[in-house]
This record gives structure tokens, sequence and C-alpha cells, in this order.
């Protein structure tokens, strides 16, 4: 199954969307990124003044004490007020979310305090005294600990002070909030962005291609136009407002209109030469009628003359008896294609389809005893159509002397009527060899000739079925065929009358 094609309008407005989201994620990402790198920053800060303000400076005055001393002096002593004391002296308060750890030499652990965002100090467990030891390293560059449980994730610093080694750190949870409230506040901000700049898109390029759309409805409106033959005027031109060269879509429109201009030119010239060309048939057939129409008659004439003549001179005179026949057939058919394409309006009256049917297989039986001749009728219903009797009467015998002609003897000919809803159906059915597939596409042109594919008895002049299908044509109807090995079926199909209800006698 294809997938369905995008529209132009449709893939650009999904491309310039993705682009804009694209780039709202890009811009997300990188203010997130930038602010969680800001924050870690000022947080690394902090902890290492954390870190020096418990531990005091590296080399301190108590530089010299012992590591017992030295260690009761710097470790940090909660007092009921919520300050820590440090050094014999009161320090400013601990900051909510601020963790001290204080481990002696001997690796236990002198002090360990954490304040919790209601102000409460804490004492740290020896789980989370125990992880500080083995991720924090003693260099003095914060890291990242997870404490878990309801502390969670730290900023921390360690570094060795006077035989002790003392831990500063700052909960990660008001960054970790404010990263979370930033990302809500990106994603809601993008999304509403990406769905005006989607709005806004939609509009622009709607707008952008409403131009080319008007082109388009007229090259649609210019190809419905029937432009096969006769005098074809193209009224429909691209307006100027949709033909300024200095825009795509305006070369498109000048490009079309002068496309246009050629295409009628071209179509003019052609109806042009047809006129003249049918005037000529018409004109020569004319003038061709009366001395053939001589020429055979003294050839008649002279056959039946009294006068004695060699076998050869009564032969030739029957051959041009022949061909002057056959030659004022082609000037008739002619002449009738000529009329036909001209217009000229077929006479109009109630013809019963199967009366003339049967006349026409009667006929065709009269002159061809080689072939079975069959006629089906699909009911009684008379199947009165609308049309010329004498036109309709010469597209069935076309069809029959067709089958006479390209067909073995032995041939079975069959001719059906029946009715398919408001159409008289005529078709005739021979089970010939059929039609070679490479002249089936130009069986209906004039002096088309089947030969290849079909036998041939007599000559033809290749304008029966062109007449049969310009008759069919003027009639309202369709010509068609369908062909296979042993079975070819031509198929008329006419509009006919609605069948009048049968009423019985009273």
């Amino acid at each position: 199954m294809s997938r369905r094609p995008l529209t132009l309008q449709r893939a650009l407005v999904i491309g310039a969307s993705a682009l804009v989201a694209v780039a709202l994620l890009i811009m997300s990402v990188a203010t997130i990124t930038a602010l969680r790198a800001f924050v870690y920053d000022r947080l690394d800060e902090q902890v290492q003044g954390g870190l020096m303000m418990v531990g005091g400076p590296r080399d301190g005055g108590h530089g010299q004490s012992s590591g017992a001393d030295a260690g009761a002096s710097s470790t940090p002593a909660p007092t009921p007020s919520g300050s820590v004391s440090g050094s014999g002296g009161r320090g400013p308060s601990p900051r909510v979310g601020s963790l001290q750890l204080v481990i002696g030499a001997d690796g236990s652990a002198q002090s360990s305090s954490y304040t919790q965002s209601d102000g409460t100090v804490v004492t740290l467990s020896a789980d989370q005294i125990a992880i500080l030891q083995a991720a924090v390293p003693t260099d003095g560059v914060p890291v990242t600990a997870d404490l878990g449980g309801d502390l969670g994730a730290f900023r921390v610093a360690a570094r060795d002070s006077n035989g002790t080694t003392v831990f500063s750190g700052i909960s990660l949870a008001d960054s970790a909030a404010t990263t979370t409230a930033l990302t809500t506040i990106l994603i809601a901000v993008g999304a509403a962005t990406l769905l005006a700049a989607i709005a806004g898109l939609s509009f622009l390029v709607r707008r952008a291609l409403r131009p080319l759309d008007r082109v388009a409805a007229v090259a649609q409106r210019v190809s419905g136009l029937s432009l096969g033959r006769g005098d074809v005027d193209i009224p429909d031109r691209v307006a100027p407002a949709d033909t300024d060269t200095r825009t795509e879509v305006g070369r498109v429109g000048a490009s079309l209109n002068d496309l246009l201009g050629h295409v009628q030119a071209a179509l003019a010239a052609r109806a042009h030469s047809e006129n003249e060309l049918r005037r000529f048939i018409a004109d020569a057939s004319h003038e061709l009628r009366t001395p053939l129409a001589s020429v055979r008659g003294y050839a008649q004439l002279t056959l039946s003359g009294p006068e004695p003549m060699s076998s050869t001179q009564q032969r030739s005179l029957e051959r041009i008896e022949s061909e002057s026949r056959r030659m004022t057939t082609l000037v008739e058919d002619l002449l009738l294609l000529a009329r036909l394409d001209a217009g000229q309006r077929l006479r109009v009256d109630d013809v019963e389809l199967p009366l003339l049917a049967i006349d026409a297989v009667s006929d065709a039986q009269a002159v061809d005893r080689d072939r079975e001749w069959r006629l089906d009728v699909a009911s009684d219903d008379p199947l009165t159509v609308p049309g010329d009797e004498d036109r309709l009467r010469q597209v069935v015998a076309n069809l029959l002397r067709n089958a006479h002609t390209h067909t073995p003897p032995g041939t079975v000919v069959t001719t059906t009527i029946r009715r398919e809803g408001d159409e008289a159906v005529l078709s005739v059915t021979d089970t010939g060899p059929g039609i070679d597939p490479v002249v089936a596409d130009t069986l209906f042109e004039r002096f088309a000739r089947g030969d290849r594919a079909r036998n041939r008895d007599a000559g033809s002049t290749g304008l029966g079925l062109s007449i049969a299908q310009a008759i069919v044509a003027a009639h309202g109807g369709s010509l068609d065929v369908r062909s296979r090995p042993g079975e070819t079926t031509f198929t008329v199909r006419l509009p006919a009358f609605r069948s009048s209800p049968v009423t019985a006698d009273a």
C-alpha cells in the first residue's frame, strides 16, 4: 500500500516546524545545562568557603598543636540556638541544607551535622559517613555524593586539616528543584511557541502558495478540455497578478500562459488543416462520383453489347467494372466520413434494433454460405433506439462484413441484441483467429488493416470500422472491441428508449 504523498504546503509546514522544534530543544537543553553549571559553580564556591570555615586555614596558628587539641579546636559543636562554634568562638548560623563532618586521626567521626529545611540540626548516620569517606577525595575539589534516604545528593569537598579530615557539603535538592521547575517552564513555553509557530507557518505558507493554487487551477481546467479534434478555444489564462516574472510562481504562471498560447495556435492550425482536408475530400468525392459511375456504366454496357470479344477483353472489362464499383464505395465512404467529421446532423427516427439485425444477418447468410451466421435476441423487448436507420444498418453491415472478410470459412458469427439499463447493446462475436495485439490499438483508425492477424479473402478499404465508430459516436453511443484467440467481439452501445409496459387486452 503506497503512502499518501505530502502536499507542498504540508511539507513546508512540517519541515519548518521541525526546525523550530529542534531549535527550541537545543535552546532548552543549553539553558538547562548552563543553569546547572552556574548553580554548581556557586555551590562549589559555597562548599569550599564552608570547608575553610569549618577546618580553618590549612597552615593556621594551631598547626603545631597536637592532633587531639587540633581536632577539638576544629570540631564544630552545635548549640541550642542552631549555631556552630569552632576554635572557641561563635560562628555564623549554618545554612539550611549544609553538611559538616570532622574525621579524627583515628578514623572516627568527631562531629557531624546536617541542617534540615526547618533549621534543626541532625547527626549523620554511620552509613552516610562511610559513603562520604569513600566517595569524596581529600583534595578540596567538590564532587557529587549521594547519601541516600531523605538526604539525597550533595556537593561535598574534603581536606586534611591539622591531623583531621574535614568535610563540607551543600544539598542539591534546591538545585534539582530549580532545574525541574525551569525544565517544566521551558517545556510549556516551548510547546506554546511550537504551536504558535505551526499556526503562523500554516497561515504564511498557505498565503504564499495561494498564487500557485490559482495557476494549478488554470492548468486543471485546461486539462479537462477536449482537445482531440475540431476548432478548440482555450479561454483560460493565468491572471496578470500571478505572472510577475520576478517571483518563482510568477515565472510559472507566465510560462503557462505562453504554453497555452502556443497550444491554441497549434490547435487552430490543426483545425484549419483538417477543415481544408475535409473540404478537399468532400469536393473530390463529389467530383469522382460522376466519372466513376460513367466508367462503370460504359464497362457494363460494353459487356452486355452484341459485339463479340476475346476472353482477355471480357476479363479486363469485368475487372474495370469491379474496381470502379470498389472505387465508388471508397468515395462514398470518404464522403460520409467527411460529413460526419463536419458534424452533419443525422436523421432521427425510432429504429427497432432487433428488426435491423435480422435483416443484416439474413443478408449475410445470403451472401456467404461458408460461415455460420446466428442471431440471438435476449428478450421480446423491441429495443427501440433513436437514430438514423440507414446509418445504423450500415454499422451492423460493416461489422458483419468485417467478420466475413477477416475470418476463415467455417467460422461461427453470432449477433446478439440485449438491453442493459438505459442502453441497447448489439454485439457481433466470431470464432476466428482473433486480432493481433500489434494492430488492436489502431483498429478503428482510417485505412487500418488487421490482415496480419486474420485471414483475408477479399480486399477492403480499411474504412468500415472507422465509419461504424463515427456513426455510433454521432448517435451518442460507443463501439469497442475485445479479442483473444478463438473469439473476437465488437460491442455497440446506444441510448435506448425505456421499454413500454405490456398491457393485456380487456
